[in-house]
C-alpha cells in the first residue's frame, strides 16, 4: 500500500510541476503582449517633426535674443 501512495505522490508532483510551468509560460506571454500593446499606443500618439521644425528653433532663439536686448537697453 505504501508503494501505491508514493507512486501517486510522484505522479501528482510531476503533474503539479507541469501545470505550474505552463501557467508561468502563459503569464510571460501575457506580459509580453501587454507590453507590446502599451508601446503601440505610444507610437500612435506621437507625430514626426515636419520639414519646417527648424523654423521653431530659429524663432525661439530670436525671442531669447530680443528678451536679452530689452533687458539691457
Amino acid at each position: 500500500m505504501s508503494v501505491m501512495v508514493s507512486k501517486d505522490m510522484e505522479e501528482n508532483t510531476r503533474l503539479n510541476s507541469r501545470i505550474s510551468s505552463d501557467l508561468r509560460q502563459r503569464a510571460q506571454m501575457m506580459r509580453e503582449v501587454e507590453d507590446d500593446e502599451e508601446y503601440a499606443d505610444d507610437r500612435k500618439s506621437t507625430k514626426r517633426t515636419n520639414k519646417f521644425g527648424w523654423v521653431w528653433i530659429v524663432l525661439i532663439v530670436l525671442a531669447i535674443i530680443s528678451l536679452i536686448c530689452i533687458a539691457f537697453i
